[in-house]
C-alpha cells in the first residue's frame, strides 16, 4: 500500500472508531433495540445529470429503499427547503447552496462529491444577442439563492456591467422552459438537462461553467444530526450505490443514457453530451476532495466563500469548521 494511502486509512479507521465510541456511550442510556437499529434516511434531490445516478440506481432496484428513501423535488430551493424543514435527512445540492445554508444556521456537512460542473451550467439568450455587453437592459431570469445566482453574478461581473444595467426575474428551474417559451426572458442562468432543451429552440450559449473552473460542485449534505451510527450504515449504503452506479455509467453508457433519458427528458444522445459538461469524481478522487490534511473541497471552499461575500450572496466568509466529512466513503479504496 502506498505511504500516503496507508497515511489516510490509519486517519480514516481513527475517525471511524471515535464516532463508534461516542454512539456508543449514547446509546448506553437507550433501549438495545432502539440504538442497535439501522435506521433509514430520506435524500432530497431534484433533477441534474450529476445526481442522475442516484435515480438509475433507484429504478435498477440497487437502492434499497427501507435504508434510503429519495424524495423527488423541482428545484434546488425546494430541496434545500426540504432539508431545512426537516422533511429530508440530506440533500444533493450545490457548494454554494451549502455555504449559504451554513450561514443561516442550519448545521449540514458534506459527506461525497456528485460533480464538479464543467460546461453544464450556463447562460443562454436568444439569438439576437451576441455578446455579454449586450445583455444591457435585458431581461435575465435566474434562481435566486440556488447556483444559478452565482451564474449570474460571474456573467455581470465579466461583462462590467451591475445589477441595476438589467431586468433581474427570479424563476425557478422548473419555470426555465416556460418563461422561455412565453418570450418573458431575454436570457436565462440555467443548467442541464433544460440547457439542451433550450438549445434546441434557438438559444446561444454565451457562459457556461468552464469560465469558472473548480466553483459550481455538486455534493451530498447530510444533516449534523444524522451523522451518528445508527444512520452509518444507510449513508454508506447510499454513498456505495451511487459509486456502483457510476461505474455502470462509465462501462455502459449507452445503455446508462438509455435509462436516463426519460427521467432527464432528452433524447439519449443529448444525455451523453450533456453528461460530457461534467467531471464525475469516483472513489479515489472523492478521497482527494474530501480527505486528507488539505482537501481539496476546503480550497474550493475558501475561494467560493470569498467569492460569494464579494457579491453579497453572504455577509461574511462562511464557517468552514466540520464542513466535510468523510468517514462514510467506501474503505475497499484504501486498502486493495
Amino acid at each position: 500500500m502506498p505511504g500516503s494511502l496507508k497515511n489516510n486509512f490509519l486517519t480514516l479507521s481513527r475517525r471511524q472508531f471515535i464516532s463508534f465510541l461516542s454512539s456508543l456511550a449514547l446509546a448506553q442510556a437507550l433501549p438495545e433495540c432502539e440504538w442497535l437499529k439501522d435506521r433509514p434516511i430520506s435524500i432530497a434531490a431534484h433533477t441534474w445529470p450529476g445526481y442522475e445516478p442516484l435515480f438509475l440506481a433507484r429504478d435498477k432496484n440497487w437502492l434499497n429503499s427501507e435504508q434510503v428513501r429519495l424524495l423527488e423535488t423541482t428545484s434546488a430551493t425546494e430541496s434545500l427547503q426540504a432539508l431545512t424543514e426537516g422533511k429530508a435527512d440530506g440533500a444533493a445540492l450545490t457548494l454554494d447552496e451549502v455555504l449559504k445554508a451554513r450561514a443561516t444556521g442550519l448545521p449540514v456537512s458534506v459527506a461525497m462529491i456528485f460533480d464538479i460542473s464543467a460546461g453544464a451550467d450556463m447562460l443562454i439568450a436568444r439569438s439576437g444577442i451576441k455578446t455579454l455587453a449586450d445583455l444591457k437592459g435585458r431581461r435575465i431570469g435566474f434562481e435566486r439563492g440556488a447556483v444559478g445566482e452565482l451564474i449570474l453574478t460571474e456573467v455581470l461581473h465579466t461583462a462590467a456591467l451591475t445589477r441595476e444595467d438589467v431586468k433581474l426575474l427570479t424563476v425557478n428551474i422548473d419555470e426555465h422552459r416556460g418563461v422561455w417559451d412565453r418570450n418573458e426572458v431575454d436570457a436565462i442562468a440555467t443548467y442541464e438537462p433544460v440547457a439542451s432543451q433550450l438549445l434546441n429552440k434557438d438559444g446561444v450559449k454565451l457562459f457556461d461553467s468552464r469560465q469558472m473552473a473548480n466553483t459550481i460542485v455538486d455534493v451530498l449534505a447530510i444533516h449534523n444530526n444524522v451523522l451518528d451510527y445508527s444512520h452509518r450504515n444507510a449513508i454508506s449504503h447510499l454513498i456505495s450505490v451511487h459509486f456502483k452506479t457510476l461505474d455502470y455509467l462509465n462501462r455502459n453508457p449507452q445503455d446508462a443514457a438509455y435509462r436516463m433519458s426519460k427521467h432527464l427528458g432528452l433524447p439519449a444522445a443529448d444525455v451523453l453530451s450533456a453528461l460530457k459538461g461534467l467531471i464525475l469524481p469516483d472513489t479515489e478522487n472523492n478521497y482527494h476532495w474530501l480527505d486528507g490534511p488539505s482537501p481539496e473541497l476546503l480550497v474550493c471552499a475558501r475561494k467560493l466563500s470569498n467569492i460569494m461575500v464579494k457579491s453579497e450572496l453572504i455577509k461574511q466568509d462562511a464557517s468552514l469548521t466540520s464542513l466535510i466529512r468523510a468517514d462514510f466513503l467506501p474503505t475497499e479504496f484504501l486498502i486493495n
